[in-house]
């Protein structure tokens, strides 16, 4: 029956859904818009609101993201890359194999997130060294990540997440293995699967060792002399008509043999000034006579051309929840705060190279860059602070690490695998725990824990929640598992358990995994009870295929992290995705109920 409140948390819901799916607002906006309008109307109390905040799974998953950041400032995953990658230069498939295998152990234990960011630019190097394709390396690297995430309760937020809301609604949370018999049988699956077939459905591509090159710069790259008569003659670069008509980026000043590396918007322009520069060259021989300028056609830039004692150029990616996501380059000031230039994105497979300043910035975008050297340091420590900026791509080496920290942070995080598989305490409090003792040993500090946290994962968690609690209290969900179940009950509960892993894999395809889980959950709890069954096998159905998305580029962070620094296709990854998509699907449906039986 149709009651005021449960009309209002279904079309909140559909909101829900609608805006996550199409990321019109950020996913944390939505979610504490969401909370807004549940207490707004009345359908949820203020305290059950806010409660997601104090809820021991979004705590733990915070504890998770420090104890990621302080294992990565260690250098230890570093340290194993570089042995991984190494191999590429004697045996591919021994190199490959033994890639995925240590990436989804270790991203069993540890968000995969960060395991990712680490290996795209050691294995950058190695496909350049060994000749491989980049492409047949990152799409193995990222589904191996998702392999080992469903091998624990702390291999993925996700986890986390339905085991918390399975302890809120009076069941036994999740322990630390228990995912781990299904969660073995998808990582060796997954992994004879790309051996065997995923791999060799990857197209075969160009690595583009030269990036000026590989991002098709050659009509974008000019010199530019300028005459006497220049209208920017006796202007400084902000106000010449070549930077305001054109969209010129001036990236050095050759002037009485002295060069003048990415020179400042107030230096004055003179006759015979010699400009390296970055725009629409087709654009500018139509413009030469009128803006007084002759062109060096017979100019053909590479890498060397671009690179000098001064700078070089280096190609990086947006990372996940960045703070640059949603901002343009103009915005974020990229030359005077970081000292570099962009000369081209690469947007969900897409090339821009015309109006790139004032190009809206996405996670997953990969940006051509020229920087100062003197400032290249300044980028090597940001892109191991994750998701807060971006991460490079191109060889230029690692921060320095803590590398006499390796053992304490590694048997902080054994202890507490120990600690929470033996009972001996719970997870959140254990991980609390360790976070503490990390700070005090200075492995990590405050600053950095603060900043590790991806707090848009946190509002997210807290603020979908309230619509868990909506959809149970109001009896919305009760009415969707009774409609789930007149559909398919009578084919008995392994339906349900098939049907709830499909419905969650394909919201996952489009939408946060942590909000597919969150909006799905309630819904298997209220069908379990409807049923007269144990819950645990319709919720494992949703955690496993909430970890599981392969389909496309945008389903999970860590595929979006690859898109463009792989050089793929939209359908490259349903190529390869679609069938194990439907393989772990299959091997759910019926592996579930032995493993968790009803």
């Amino acid at each position: 029956m149709f009651t005021l409140e449960i009309i209002i948390v279904l079309v909140v819901l559909v909101l829900a859904i609608v805006l996550f799916a199409t990321e019109k607002l950020s996913v944390d906006v939505v979610a504490l818009l969401i909370m807004a309008i549940l207490i707004v109307t009345g359908i949820i109390t203020p305290e059950q609101g806010v409660s997601g905040f104090s809820n021991s799974a979004t705590v733990t998953v915070a504890a998770m993201f420090i104890l990621s950041a302080a294992l990565f400032k260690s250098g230890a995953v570093v340290g194993i890359g570089n042995k991984m990658a190494s191999l590429f230069q004697y045996n591919y498939w021994l190199a490959i194999l033994a890639t995925m295998v240590v990436v989804g152990t270790i991203s069993a234990f540890i968000n995969n997130t960060p395991v990712v960011a680490i290996f795209i630019p050691i294995l950058a190097g190695a496909a350049v060294k060994s000749g491989h394709s980049l492409g047949k390396m990152l799409m193995p690297l990222s589904f191996a990540s998702m392999f080992g995430g469903v091998c624990t309760l702390i291999g993925t937020s996700t986890n986390i997440l339905v085991s918390g809301i399975a302890a809120d609604n009076g069941l036994e949370p999740f322990s630390m293995f228990e995912m781990s018999k299904l969660g073995l049988i998808f990582f060796i699956v997954g992994i004879v699967y790309m051996i065997l077939i995923g791999i060799r459905l990857i197209p075969q591509r160009e690595n583009g060792g030269d990036l000026v090159k590989k991002f098709g710069m050659g009509d974008y790259l000019t010199e530019v002399i300028l005459l006497d008569k220049a209208p920017s003659v006796g202007k400084t670069i902000k106000e010449s008509p070549l930077k305001k008509q054109l969209d010129i980026d001036i990236l050095e000043v050759s002037r009485d043999k002295v060069k003048y590396f990415m020179p400042g918007e107030q230096m004055v322009l003179k006759s015979g000034d010699i400009l390296k520069v970055r725009c629409d060259l087709q654009r500018i021989k139509e413009l030469k006579e009128r803006e007084g300028i002759a062109l060096k056609t017979d100019m053909k830039f590479g890498d060397n051309d671009i690179q000098n004692d001064e700078a070089i150029l280096v190609e990086a990616v947006i990372a996940t929840n960045s703070e640059f996501e949603g901002k343009t380059v103009k915005a974020i000031s990229f030359r005077q705060k970081y000292g570099a230039t962009v000369l081209a994105i690469r947007h969900r497979g897409e090339i821009m190279r015309e109006k790139v300043a004032n190009t809206v910035l996405r996670s997953g975008d990969t940006l051509l860059i020229e920087v100062r050297k003197d400032r290249l340091d300044f980028l090597r420590q940001l892109q191991l602070h994750g998701r807060n900026t971006f991460l490079i791509v191109s060889e230029v080496g690692f921060p320095e690490f803590k590398k006499e920290k390796i053992f304490i942070v590694a048997a902080t995080i054994v202890g507490i695998i120990v600690a929470a598989s033996l009972n001996i305490m719970p997870i959140m409090v254990a991980a609390l725990v360790g976070c503490i003792f990390l700070i005090l040993t200075n492995c990590i500090s405050m600053e950095e824990a603060y900043k590790a946290i991806d707090w848009k994962v946190i509002f997210l968690l807290a603020g979908a929640m309230s619509l868990g609690v909506a959809l149970d209290r109001s009896g919305a969900a009760q009415l969707i598992s009774n409609f789930l179940i007149d559909v398919v009950g009578s084919l008995g509960p392994i339906a349900i358990v098939s049907v709830l892993y499909l419905i969650t894999s394909i919201m996952t395809e489009s939408m946060s995994n942590n909000a597919s889980a969150v909006l799905l959950a309630p819904i298997a709890i209220a069908a379990a009870v409807s049923m007269e069954v144990d819950a645990r096998p319709f919720l494992m159905a949703i955690t496993f295929a909430a970890s599981s998305s392969f389909m496309t580029p945008i389903g999970y962070q860590t595929n979006t992290m690859i898109y463009g620094t792989g050089n793929y296709k939209f359908m490259d990854f349903v190529k390869v995705g679609g069938p194990l998509n439907l393989i772990f699907w299959i091997i759910a449906t019926f592996m579930i109920p032995v493993f968790f039986p009803f």
